[in-house]
C-alpha cells in the first residue's frame, strides 16, 4: 500500500466532508424553512442521535464494507452534521467564523505536518489523550449546571490541546493501519473520519475562545 497515496486520498476526502458540513451548515442558517425542520421541537437531537450511529457504526465495520458503501456513509454523515452545524451561523458572526477557520487549519496543518513526519511513537501519547478527552465531556456536563465562563474556557483550552494532540496521533496512525487495512481506500475514508472529527473538534473549541457572537 503506498502510503503517499492513501494520505492524498485521506486528506482528499476530510476536505470534502469539511466542505459538505459547511456548506449544508450555511445554506440551513440561511433558509427559514429549513432552520424550522431542523430545530422545530426536538429534531436536532434526532440528527444528533443519528451522527452518533453513523460515526460508531462507520468506525466499526470499515474494514468490511465495500469501498463506495464507506464513501457515501462518509457523505451522509457530513451532511447530518452540517444540518446540527448550522448553529454557528446563528451564534457568530460569518467574519469570525471565517477568521477562526484559518486559525484552526493553520494549526491542524502544523499538528498534522508534525505526526506525518515525526519518528516519536505517539501510540504512547494515545492513552492520555483518551483520559484528557473524557475529563473534558465530565467537565463541560458538569458546567452545563454550573454555567462558569471562566471554567467553559478553561475547558476549550485543555480541548484544543487534547485535540491538536489527536491530530498528530490520528495522522500517525494511519501508518500503523496501513497493514491492517487490504483496502486502501477504506483506510483513506477511516483516517478522513479521525482527521475530519480533530478538526471540528478544535474549531469549535477555537470559536468558543476566540470568536465574536453575533448579536
Amino acid at each position: 500500500m503506498e502510503l503517499n497515496r492513501v494520505y492524498s486520498k485521506v486528506f482528499g476526502w476530510m476536505f470534502v466532508g469539511l466542505l459538505l458540513t459547511f456548506l449544508t451548515g450555511y445554506t440551513v442558517a440561511n433558509n427559514l424553512n429549513m432552520l424550522l425542520f431542523v430545530y422545530e421541537g426536538s429534531k436536532w437531537i434526532i440528527f444528533s442521535i443519528i451522527e452518533i450511529i453513523l460515526v460508531i457504526f462507520l468506525s466499526a465495520r470499515i474494514q468490511k464494507m465495500n469501498p463506495i458503501t464507506a464513501k457515501i456513509c462518509f457523505v451522509i454523515y457530513s451532511i447530518v452534521t452540517g444540518l446540527t452545524f448550522s448553529s454557528i451561523f446563528l451564534t457568530y458572526k460569518l467574519g469570525s467564523i471565517i477568521y477562526v477557520f484559518g486559525i484552526t487549519a493553520l494549526l491542524f496543518g502544523i499538528f498534522a505536518l508534525f505526526g506525518h513526519f515525526t519518528k516519536m511513537d505517539l501510540g504512547k501519547i494515545s492513552t492520555y489523550l483518551f483520559m484528557g478527552l473524557l475529563g473534558i465531556i465530565i467537565c463541560s456536563i458538569i458546567n452545563m449546571f454550573v454555567g462558569s465562563e471562566t471554567f467553559d474556557i478553561t475547558i476549550c483550552i485543555v480541548g484544543v490541546i487534547i485535540f491538536l494532540g489527536y491530530t498528530a496521533y490520528d495522522v500517525k496512525k494511519i501508518n500503523y493501519l496501513s497493514g491492517a487495512f487490504e483496502n486502501e481506500d477504506n483506510l483513506a475514508i477511516y483516517g478522513a473520519l479521525e482527521l475530519y472529527l480533530d478538526f471540528i473538534n478544535l474549531f469549535l473549541k477555537l470559536l468558543r475562545l476566540f470568536a465574536k457572537r453575533d448579536d
